[in-house]
């Protein structure tokens, strides 16, 4: 067996190349193609790492070496996935974790069955609406970002041990073997590593049990090379191996973590913990130019509006427009605003809320968000409306993909909220907490982190799950697997994911192009247009000259993904988060 693989720092130096080869080879292309490129240029961007047997692709080498090797020893794609959910939370500390949450979207190729495993934060019992507003009735974010009351009860635990024991083969111990010996025995810290805990520190400064666990005794901050050893979160990872996740919500973790609430007055009690469950839930499901998606359903908004947008550009020829030309910048914007009001007000908890997903999702209702659209033209977004509904996260988040011999695949998205939660770590556990309480539509018409606005749908209540942007997605041709993705970005992860299938699917690129060509984000309101730089400058012209406000932004999102074609599994791990590796056999 051939055995490949390519670190994403190689993708990274390359894509640096053809960024300057661009304002040099076409001004008026709108993306980077391989015929434009030398040759060693060419082979490190366009050429994504390719395996027959299996691939796992994610931001952080230890944890995609772990989950192949899971695949190398029989393990299915859910073990693999499994395995890197629990990494992640040693090697990536400031979005993998094991005190946060997220959403795995599971396709099992014997039965043909999709499902997906909500495993979402909830909002503590002793919740109210004015938790986090002040004296005056404003919304707090030192509360709802940087203190106890922050966070949500954490449910990655909870989902990836259902994960396994629902559609894994291995036993846990195995699964967290990795995880644990990593914390124990420590790794070295990667240069990404090191420069996120120094623009942590200012926060972590604050939290002397944060200072112990990332720091060097006097605070010292550790050097790329030098070796992290966390002993206390190698601890917490061998009583859940032990005794599985009820060592987390109902032993002696649990009782660490809400004694340290109550000392701190925090919300999050003992009760909390013990009546935490995932949920399974059937994925939104759609088409797109022949192809089935199946991505997350609420309380992600991730699924219900990347098939709403794809339904709405299904209208439309894009392969005869043009990758990233001024048409289809502003046919793929027009659509953006629309699905970014509509999640404004119609998505929250499904089990709080009726949420109208068969409505939005509908052929039918595309349609008629293209008639209020004007190609060519900019509806300006104080004009775009949610839609009439018929009666009835950050970019601190990480993403993984697995796809296995057998066709199963996993798309696994889970978060701290931001770079390193809230920057507290319970003492003695050696876990961050989450800051997830944020994405709660504090006030209504008050924008979040991200600048998305919410309404009543995602207003706190107990026991209720926040509203995500997080969209794991599989796409399937012919009922036989095509592609795994998705992507952290906090309001940034719906549209990368859109640009990630219509790359593949309407341009003709592979996976490796798909992922490294330049991207475009509109969510309604801040009424911009926010565009990677690499995007053509005559295109920008003509966008300026249709009426709309140009910010040009720093990298948008870190795509993960696996496409298959023919015989051969391809992967890339998107060069926007050096470190990252996708890895097959």
């Amino acid at each position: 067996m051939n055995y490949f693989k390519r670190d994403s720092l190689t993708l990274c130096a390359a894509l640096l190349v053809a960024a300057l080869l661009t304002a040099f080879i076409s001004p008026v292309t709108a993306s980077l193609r391989a015929a434009d490129l030398p040759g060693p240029a060419r082979e490190a961007i366009f050429h994504p790492v390719y395996a027959r047997n299996g691939m796992v692709v994610s931001e952080e080498k230890h944890a995609t070496e772990a989950g192949l090797n899971v695949l190398k020893e029989g393990g299915n794609a859910v073990d693999a996935a499994v395995t890197v959910g629990f990494v992640l939370a040693v090697t990536f500390p400031r979005a993998g974790n094991i005190g946060g949450g997220g959403f795995m979207l599971v396709r099992m190729a014997e039965k043909g069955e999709a499902v997906a495993i909500d495993y979402r934060e909830k909002a503590p019992l002793a919740v109210t609406a004015r938790t986090f507003l002040d004296e005056d009735g404003n919304v707090d974010t030192e509360k709802s970002r940087y203190s106890v009351l922050s966070a949500g009860v954490p449910g990655t635990v909870a989902g990836l041990a259902l994960a396994l024991e629902k559609y894994g083969t291995i036993p846990l111990e195995r699964a967290m073997r990795p995880a644990i010996e990593l914390a124990e025995n420590g790794f070295p810290v990667s240069e990404g590593l090191a420069a996120s805990l120094n623009d942590a520190r200012l926060r972590m400064e604050k939290e002397p049990e944060s200072m112990r666990v990332f720091f060097k005794e006097g605070g010292e901050a550790y050097a790329p090379g030098e070796i992290l050893v966390q002993k206390d979160l190698a601890e917490t990872l061998k009583l859940i191996s032990e005794n599985g996740s009820n060592a987390f919500y109902e032993g002696e973790i649990a009782v660490k973590i809400a004694r340290f609430m109550k000392e701190r007055g925090g919300l999050i009690t003992e009760k909390d913990l013990e009546e935490y469950s995932a949920a399974l839930r059937e994925p939104v499901r759609g088409t797109y130019r022949g192809y089935e998606i199946y991505s997350m359903p609420p309380p992600s908004s991730g699924g219900v509006h990347l098939i709403e947008m794809l339904n709405v550009l299904e209208g439309f020829p894009l392969g005869e427009y043009g990758h990233n030309t001024a048409r289809t910048i502003n046919l793929m914007a027009e659509a953006m605003k629309f699905a970014y009001a509509d999640r404004s007000e119609h998505l929250g908890d499904p089990d709080f809320k009726k949420v109208p997903v068969e409505a939005l999702t509908s052929k039918e209702y595309a349609e008629k968000l293209r008639k209020r659209m004007s190609p060519g033209r900019v509806t300006p977004s104080v004009l775009v409306k949610p839609g009439k509904m018929p009666p009835g996260e950050g970019r601190n988040t990480t993403h993984f993909s697995v796809v296995d011999s057998a066709g199963n695949m996993v798309s696994n998205t889970y978060t701290l909220n931001f770079d390193y939660g809230s920057k507290i770590t319970v003492p003695g556990t050696g876990i961050l907490l989450n800051n997830e309480m944020d994405d709660f539509s504090m006030k209504p018409g008050e924008p979040n982190a991200y600048g998305l606005l919410g309404g009543q749908a995602n207003a706190p209540e107990p026991e209720k799950r926040m509203l995500s942007s997080m969209t794991p997605t599989v796409v399937l041709k012919d009922g036989e697997p095509f592609l795994a993705t998705g992507s952290p970005g906090g309001s940034l992860i719906i549209t990368t994911v859109l640009q990630i299938i219509t790359n593949v699917i309407d341009f003709g690129m592979n996976i490796s192009e798909a992922t490294n060509a330049p991207r475009v984000h509109h969510q309604w309101l801040p009424d911009k247009l926010r565009v990677e730089r690499g995007i053509s400058g005559d295109t920008l012209r003509l966008l300026t000259e249709r009426g709309y406000t140009i910010d040009t932004s720093n990298t948008m999102g870190s795509a993960q993904s696996i496409m298959k074609k023919g015989e051969f599994l391809y992967g890339a791990s998107d060069p926007r988060r050096p470190g990252g590796l996708a890895e097959g056999y």
